[in-house]
């Protein structure tokens, strides 16, 4: 496929502002002329975060009138969507839509406009998705949204099927502050765990209570700290609603934060036994101290040990790596062995046992690790 042809200069300020300053990450997908053979693209398809997936709308600009107002094409299923009505157009009050007011103060040559006007509009759209899910015939479901709409954060996003109506809820967590727990932190943005809860719309009126599809999701910056995958939910049972589920649901997952907290103290703990038996580690990670790397010398080999150290430690053991430092296959990459779990490890260990017998085990480790860095050699060449 064709390289897209460049974006007119304050069309391409406005995108890259959008990207660069937001505090939502958004993409594109596409970008095209709407010429053909056209100098410069002017539309895009910009990939909108909304209730932990994404979104398409069509960005349209004019190569030819890059000053005037973008133009967006919303969503085929979103037919009622329609919040770029002029201020004088009463409908717009009358159906609960918002006004577009950033379209009103449009100045090309400012970049930050199109921030400001996804952000809006984004806006716009979750007050639409909470008055269509209000709209649901179906009693309970619309209890269950009473109940969490209050909740800052929280999105809805309504999905029609051709055998089911589904209804998505997407709470974030409060009072779980990561960025105040882990120092020095290194996120520039919040970090979150969600709550994901999808319901199907029971028609009229039901005496058997939905059961939910429940997953947590957190931003991707938090899985070193802390995997979500590994945290077991709270069975869902028929006297439960939303609200009672997240009120345990916290208590909960408070006590994991705890738990990764002072994971991150006892990996700190173990990277700092290591010194007395290998020297003080060349690289280590400061933060959530999962990786350190050590150098180990036997006669004449010279080569690093990189400790990969999991968050269940040290119920599990770290893994090992050797990488010599004078051994290179063909690519001129370093040889470095397979990794390493079958040494001498017990939990009940202090940490510096753990660092005493590892080091043991790598005595007589490293000579095979020569061995094997000599036979490599000449397979490569």
């Amino acid at each position: 496929m064709a390289p897209h042809p460049p974006l007119p200069p304050p069309i391409a300020a406005q995108l890259n502002h959008l990207l660069a300053y937001s505090p939502l990450p958004f993409k594109v997908e596409l970008m095209w002329s709407g010429c053909r053979n056209g100098r410069y693209s002017d539309r895009f398809t910009l990939l909108i975060p909304f209730c932990l997936d994404y979104i398409k709308w069509d960005v349209i600009f004019s190569a030819y009138h890059p000053s005037a107002v973008p133009d967006f094409i919303f969503s085929a299923e979103d037919v009622d969507f329609n919040p770029l009505l002029e201020a004088h157009e009463k409908e717009a009050g009358a159906s609960g839509l918002a006004v577009a007011s950033p379209l009103v103060d449009w100045n090309y040559k400012d970049p930050s406009r199109l921030l400001n006007l996804v952000c809006h509009l984004r806006d716009s759209y979750v007050s639409y998705q909470k008055k269509k899910a209000e709209q649901v015939d179906d009693e309970r479901m619309r209890f269950e949204i009473s109940t969490v709409l209050a909740r800052k954060g929280t999105e809805i996003f309504v999905a029609s099927f051709p055998d089911r109506d589904e209804v998505k809820f997407t709470i974030p967590i409060p009072d779980l502050e990561f960025n105040k727990l882990v120092t020095p932190c290194p996120w520039k943005q919040e970090q979150k765990i969600y709550l994901q809860a999808s319901f199907v719309v029971a028609k009229g009126y039901t005496t058997t209570a939905p059961v939910p599809r429940l997953k947590l999701v957190s931003t991707q910056d938090l899985k070193p700290f802390l995997t979500v995958d590994d945290i077991k939910l709270i069975p869902w049972s028929d006297e439960m609603c939303m609200l009672t589920y997240l009120s345990d649901l916290e208590v909960k997952l408070n006590d994991q934060v705890v738990e990764a907290v002072a994971g991150v103290a006892k990996r700190r703990r173990f990277i700092e036994a290591l010194s007395p038996f290998f020297g003080r580690p060349v690289e280590a990670d400061p933060v959530f101290c999962r990786r350190a790397s050590v150098l180990g010398i036997s006669g004449v080999l010279t080569f690093l040990v990189h400790f990969s150290i999991p968050l269940q430690f040290p119920t599990k053991q770290p893994t090992l790596k050797l990488e010599s430092v004078q051994h290179f296959n063909l690519n001129g990459l370093p040889i470095v062995s397979s990794p390493i779990n079958d040494y001498p490890w017990s939990p009940r260990w202090d940490n510096t046992e753990m660092a005493e017998r590892i080091y043991d085990f790598l005595v007589d480790e490293c000579l095979n690790f020569k061995k094997y860095c000599s036979e490599k050699i000449p397979a490569t060449q």
